[in-house]
């Protein structure tokens, strides 16, 4: 199943995701991580507020992982750490803006078609309700 989620062409969106979350207890906000030189949107995370501490302490993507229940320092095992730059918070203090510097490879977890760790985990397109094409 995690092949055909990641490297798919058809739609599966999970509209149950932040549902999940509450029903699981964890208390995080949605960070959506940024790269500061391109604009370029690499995914969306979560931080509990240890999470968010370790990062400003480390200057560096540390998030809450809610299918693994646990603290994950962005990198510590691929090497595409991401520095941190600057942290904003949204006017209802309820989400985070990390805006980073890529100090690997790429960022996803998945890889494209020369084994290369792609650039952002926004690596698809929707062509219609059910489908999607690679960009």
């Amino acid at each position: 199943m995690t092949h055909a989620l990641e490297e798919g062409l058809t739609t599966q969106l999970d509209f149950d995701k932040v549902a999940k979350i509450g029903r699981a207890g964890h208390q995080v906000v949605p960070v959506v991580l940024q790269d500061v030189d391109s604009g370029e949107v690499l995914f969306i995370g979560y931080a509990d507020e240890e999470a968010y501490r370790l990062t400003l302490e480390r200057r560096s993507a540390v998030l809450y992982s809610t299918s693994r229940g646990e603290i994950w320092h962005k990198g510590a095992t691929s090497g595409d750490v991401l520095d941190l730059v600057d942290v904003r918070v949204n006017c209802e203090q309820n989400s985070l803006l990390y805006l980073v510097r890529k100090a690997g490879s790429g960022v996803c977890h998945t890889k494209d078609e020369a084994g290369a760790t792609r650039a952002t985990c926004y690596y698809r397109s929707v062509t219609g309700p059910d489908t999607l094409r690679f960009t």
